[in-house]
């Protein structure tokens, strides 16, 4: 078993730095709220007094932060640097979703020190997060990705290397914008149906069963009702909220510039999630994209 660090327990780190206890591993975990820490301490893990205290005598240290901004401020740039106190051999495994730009440059600063990074962003949601089912997009050597794996295994169950550093965030961005494109396209063939009087659950059954197919159809259905377990049927509280959707379509555009890929129907499924968003939504989960549909 191994001694980790794990910074950032929010919605997403917190259910995956608890499975990692669970599984047996020591687990010092810090984040901003004392609530969090509490809820991975009462799982059988270990409260850290400060991101420094996490990273110290430590084999492996995850991150989950919310933008490139605060990795490269936690590990190279602030006033107490990750990259300072962590131990020669330390692998960091950021499974922020950022930018690939600032992964790769955060892991060449770490590499002229002799520290090990690699991104590791995550898809799945908090359900797959809670259930250790994620996906791990992984961008770093072949070395330090076999390193992470058994790592990795205890929080998801398909682990991916995309190639090497920065690669992992690129994969995210290209999985997202999709994600965001299918879950749109499918909010507006159910709203079409409805509205010219079909029952949504007989449509998505048809749909599921014929060449309209697709995830969101299959396990994340956006019509209220339709599917048990699903933020639709909660009034699209958890999940995956807009907030996030939108940020993410963001860093897809980001990519879609510097490397000159057209890429038009994300950029419409990110206006669409914008003028969601506008409306007062980015707390709800991005499936609640239906609405904006049926004009609420």
């Amino acid at each position: 078993m191994a001694t980790i660090g794990f910074i950032g327990l929010g919605n997403m780190g917190g259910p995956m730095a608890i499975n990692l206890a669970k599984a047996g591993h020591s687990v010092k975990a810090f984040d901003l709220s004392q609530d969090a820490i509490q809820k991975v301490v009462a799982a059988g893990g270990q409260a850290a007094t400060s991101a420094v205290d996490a990273a110290q005598n430590v084999e492996f240290v995850v991150s989950m932060l919310p933008a490139g901004k605060h990795v490269e401020s936690i590990f190279v740039t602030g006033e107490q640097p990750l990259f300072d106190v962590v131990a020669d051999g330390t692998l960091i495994i950021d499974s922020s979703t950022i930018d690939a730009e600032t992964a790769k440059r955060v892991a060449a600063t770490g590499a002229e020190r002799g520290i090990s990074f690699i991104d590791a962003p995550v898809s799945g949601g908090v359900g797959a997060a809670t259930a250790g089912t994620l996906a791990f997009m992984v961008g770093g050597s072949e070395a330090l990705f076999e390193k992470a794996k058994p790592i990795l295994e205890c929080m998801g169950k398909n682990i991916f290397r995309a190639g090497d550093n920065g690669a992992g965030q690129v994969a995210k961005c290209c999985n997202n914008m999709l994600l965001a494109i299918l879950m749109t396209g499918t909010a507006e063939a159910l709203n079409m149906g409805v509205k010219n009087g079909l029952d949504p659950a007989v449509l998505s059954e048809i749909m599921k069963q014929s060449s309209g197919s697709n995830w969101a159809l299959q396990v994340y259905n956006p019509f209220p009702g339709v599917m048990e377990g699903v933020p639709s049927s909660n009034d699209y509280q958890g999940g995956f909220q807009v907030d996030l959707m939108y940020k993410d379509l963001g860093l897809a555009g980001d990519v879609s510039h510097q490397s000159g890929s057209p890429t038009p129907m994300g950029s419409q499924a990110r206006a669409l999630f914008s003028m969601h968003k506008a409306k007062g939504n980015g707390g709800l989960d991005f499936s609640s994209v239906l609405r904006l549909y049926q004009d609420r």
